[in-house]
């Protein structure tokens, strides 16, 4: 590879027969494997690249939401988010991620917009492209 660029993580993708693909994180070791979906030939063994950019937009919502409460010094507790992914046939794109997050119970009713908004203002939400809709839901307590 050229010059490193200053703050790159560099991944190292291994392709052999079929779709499937093993990304090593090479900073944490790490490894991922991604293969096609069936509808397009793959074995769906694992995730496709569209999963990884659904997973990774509730990844980045709920890390930074994570990252601002403890700033904040907000009381933070376990939550779960769930994402679907819908596809647009032509062209072949994501055309819609739906993204569910229970929140915590603990989480302060003065405190809830705020983190709110700031989920959905993370990174990878800034970075998807307009034609992708983005809907999002949060749910608190039970």
């Amino acid at each position: 590879m050229g010059k490193a660029l200053a703050g790159a993580v560099e991944m190292k993708v291994e392709s052999g027969q079929g779709f499937g693909m093993k990304l090593s994180h090479e900073p944490s070791g790490v490894t991922l494997l991604t293969d096609a979906p069936r509808d397009m030939g793959g074995e769906a063994s694992s995730f496709s690249p569209t999963d990884l950019l659904a997973a990774s937009l509730a990844s980045c919502m709920v890390t930074t939401m994570a990252l601002v409460a403890r700033r904040e010094g907000v009381p933070w507790g376990p939550l779960h988010a769930r994402i679907e992914k819908r596809m647009n046939a032509v062209p072949r794109r994501v055309g819609e991620v739906v993204v569910e997050i229970r929140m915590p119970r603990e989480l302060p009713e003065a405190q809830r917009a705020h983190l709110e908004a700031v989920a959905s203002d993370c990174p990878v939400a800034k970075s998807l492209h307009p034609d992708v809709q983005v809907s999002v839901r949060f749910l608190y307590g039970g």
